[in-house]
């Protein structure tokens, strides 16, 4: 890691579960000298910094640990070649101390072996492997260590641990469950129990009470607090009544033990985190999703025309790159030679594949159809859209929702709350039931440590907003942050950019009129414009197909006019009609008419002519996206007023307004008019969400309630804007705001679930109902209803992937 400017590093995390996990993390990088901002993402189970110096990573991951939480690293051994003195281990230990997410290197000469503990999400083996060849020496590695440890295969390493331990814990308390249940009164019944029950609470549940215990040095708690208070209580009780039943028989009272309560407890809570962890690992798919639509490899085609074949980091830009049908594209990149059709769904959600062929764009992730073509990199690594997509979602998914700040705030209060609700419901029970009131306090404060985790109010919020944003991305709708997910829903006025997002945003030929269409005219038309700079030649061009050119002379461009041409010692035209009113062209009647109809539909409108009469009349208009109307209507029966802003004139604008059905539109407004726009709808109470594409919308898209940018359009706008409509297709925003509706209605259910099950259960658990009925609740059952109130929420979620 380089000293000098700021650099943004990701912690992943070990053990923090719940909101208030995470806020305690998050006070704690708060005290760290050099850390100069953090952020804890609860759902990418990563805290962010941004550091200055080294240093301060080292005294950041020391300070994580102290709180009883992980950093997950890696320490590896590999054996370093081409050394040739101690010289050489000072150079190479340097060279890979040096690498971004390296904490400690140190290389032994003596054995010529590289010891290094790095975060994985930040480097690998064979990173370490290239700086050491650009500098002369080498790392040995083996394949074993090639196959760099990926998060995913630590993250899967872990929940193998977990399934173990709480099968072993499930296993070992069952014989306690019967026992306690049905054999209470068995010879050694106790001591079996006592056997049985002291593996699950000391060795399988010993992370609660080492966490517990952390927590207690810097005077906080959290959820294994709680744990390691019931289960250890219970224990400690069952334990003394165990070996001195005298204590309790001398006061004419029973000796009763609670082992069933301690184990089944911690197995209960071992299976509720690994429930948890595989819905959430179900959570993550999409980003999952995303980073498998890169290949592996890629075929370089050589200066010399051979092909070899090469991982895909070791592509550079400018490389070419040969695609055959049915393969990935690698990387961001131009067509150089060859054609076909690519399935870009994956980018834009829409399903018909798009054709290539030379000069035009191909993006890493999207599929060749079959075709073969040859295209040169232009974006790699980090680069790539894909490789946007994929950071664009993970930092959405690591957002926080406005709804969330009040559910920290409670989880970290909840915690002592629940303790002082514990000892409150011993004391009550000590006072007011007097020979049994000591067990059955004891029994009820338990129950109440047990019953009343945070969890589900801590992954309430989290896991709907992880399942709605990866939704979104599969849909082409990339969203950035929490918050405008969450204020989607309330938009009730919408402003419209013109160009490039209600229309395609690129002039197109839309009629064309011949006096007499002979061959040769056509020829001429198309030589001509092609030779021309105007964007409208373009058009003409593009329009013009299966036609040869041929070789004009005397080329002259004239400015704002037109172009003029002569071929075979004719003058031919192409422009406006003041070019030909000028030069004495005369125009037939009937091309009058269509000219003025088109006019009249705010159409560009092009002349033809060669130097006695007009040949031809061409319209020209920037056409309106086959989905917008549709989109607009959509959107006008969800009560959303629409206003389209444009630079455009005003007839244009009026002509667009009509034929999308939009009531409120403005023409010729400057970049700074859109703000001022914005912030007038502000004044009125709406709650706005701005629709741009380009460089002049940004200033609006910056503050708008919710702003969204068009794929095609400028990086600028997206780099803006909170959400991204990838297809540039306006049909995405009225399924944006039912993503919206649909998420928040999920985390609004969740929350009440997990309010509700804390409201009635913790009042039952202390004993509520004892003096009605005499029922008094069991801890283990309290377990197994913590366990499934978090599986439940997190259930719920996933639903969510279920809804059209």
């Amino acid at each position: 890691m380089a000293n000098d400017n700021k650099q943004t590093i990701a912690l992943p995390l070990e053990g923090v579960h719940s909101e208030h996990c995470a806020m305690i993390v998050d006070k704690g990088l708060a005290q760290v000298e050099g850390v100069e901002s953090h952020r804890v993402e609860l759902n990418n189970e990563q805290a962010k910094i941004v550091v200055n110096d080294v240093s301060a990573v080292d005294n950041a991951i020391k300070t994580i640990k102290d709180l009883g939480y992980g950093v997950t690293t890696v320490k590896q051994s590999f054996p370093v070649l081409n050394m040739t003195c101690a010289g050489c281990a000072v150079s190479s230990e340097s060279t890979v101390k040096a690498l971004p997410g390296v904490l400690n290197a140190s290389v032994n000469f003596a054995n010529a072996t590289l010891t290094v503990e790095y975060l994985p999400s930040m480097t690998n083996a064979a990173a370490m492997q290239k700086a050491l060849q650009d500098v002369g020496y080498d790392l040995f590695l083996e394949d074993e260590s090639a196959q760099q440890e990926t998060l995913e295969a630590i993250h899967e390493k872990k929940y193998k641990k977990l399934k173990n331990k709480t099968i072993w814990a499930i296993i070992l308390a069952l014989p306690v469950v019967v026992i306690g249940m049905f054999f209470m009164h068995m010879p050694y019944g106790n001591e079996i129990m006592w056997l049985f029950s002291t593996p699950v609470v000391l060795w399988l549940g010993k992370d609660f009470f080492v966490n517990a215990w952390k927590q207690a040095k810097h005077r906080s708690a959290n959820m294994d607090t709680l744990v390691a208070l019931s289960t250890g209580i219970a224990y400690i009780f069952s334990v003394f009544n165990m070996l001195f039943p005298e204590f309790w028989l001398a006061r004419n009272l029973e000796p009763h033990v609670y082992f069933e309560a301690a184990a089944v407890i911690i197995a209960f809570i071992l299976l509720g985190k690994l429930l948890e962890e595989k819905a959430k690992g179900n959570t993550s798919s999409a980003i999952k999703k995303l980073m498998g639509l890169q290949p592996k490899t890629v075929v370089l085609v050589q200066p010399d025309g051979t092909e070899k074949q090469v991982a895909i980091d070791d592509v550079k830009a400018g490389d070419v790159i040969l695609v055959k049908p049915g393969e990935k594209i690698a990387v961001d990149g131009m067509v150089t030679s060859g054609n076909s059709y690519v399935d870009e769904s994956m980018l834009s959600g829409e399903p018909v594949p798009v054709q290539k062929k030379e000069n035009e764009k191909v993006f890493a992730g999207t599929i060749n159809q079959k075709g073969s073509f040859q295209f040169k990199a232009t974006k790699v690594g980090k680069e790539t859209m894909l490789a946007q997509i994929i950071k664009m979602v993970q930092d959405a998914q690591g957002s926080k929702a406005p709804v969330q700040k009040l559910v920290d705030k409670i989880a970290g209060v909840f915690v002592p709350i629940v303790i002082g609700i514990a000892i409150l419901t011993f004391i009550l029970w000590l006072v007011l039931d007097g020979s049994e009131g000591l067990i059955h306090g004891l029994l009820a404060a338990v129950t109440v440590l047990v019953i009343a985790c945070p969890c589900a109010l801590g992954l309430a919020t989290p896991t709907a907003i992880m399942v709605g944003v990866g939704k979104g991305a599969e849909q082409g709708i990339l969203i950035k942050d929490a918050e405008s997910l969450e204020l989607a829903k309330k938009v009730n006025a919408i402003i419209l950019d013109k160009t490039g997002t209600i229309t395609e945003g690129k002039p197109e030929v839309t009629d064309i009129q011949w006096l007499h269409n002979d061959p040769i005219s056509q020829q001429i038309l198309l030589s001509l414009e092609k030779q021309s700079e105007h964007p409208l030649a373009d058009a003409v061009v593009r329009h013009i197909k299966n036609v040869q050119t041929i070789p004009l002379s005397s080329f002259e461009s004239i400015t704002g006019k037109g172009a003029k041409a002569t071929y075979q010692g004719v003058d031919y035209y192409a422009g406006n009609k003041k070019l030909l009113s000028e030069s004495g062209i005369q125009i037939a009647s009937q091309l009058q008419q269509h000219a003025d109809t088109w006019s009249a539909a705010s159409k560009t409108v092009i002349w033809f002519a060669n130097d006695k009469e007009a040949l031809a009349v061409l319209a020209i208009s920037d056409k309106i996206k086959e989905t917008s109307v549709e989109a607009i209507q959509e959107l006008k029966e969800m009560g959303i007023e629409l206003y389209m802003l444009t630079g455009d004139n005003e007839a244009t604008a009026k002509a667009i307004a009509e034929q999308t059905g939009i009531q409120h539109y403005k023409a010729e407004v400057l970049p700074q008019q859109k703000a001022d726009f914005v912030k007038e709808l502000h004044k009125h109470g709406k709650v706005v969400a701005m629709v741009g594409d380009g460089i002049n919308d940004s200033t609006a898209l910056a503050i708008a309630d919710v702003s969204i940018a068009m794929g095609k359009g400028s990086d600028i706008a997206m780099d803006v804007a909170k959400m991204t409509i990838i297809s540039s297709d306006l049909k995405k925003i009225p399924a944006a705001i039912k993503l919206s509706k649909q998420t928040v209605a999920t985390i609004r259910q969740n929350l009440f679930w997990a309010f509700i099950y804390n409201l009635i259960g913790i009042p039952i658990a202390a004993g509520i109902l004892y003096p009605i009925n005499g029922f008094l609740l069991n801890p283990m059952i309290a377990g197994a209803a913590m366990a499934l109130s978090s599986v439940s929420v997190v259930s719920n979620s996933l639903r969510l992937r279920l809804k059209k």
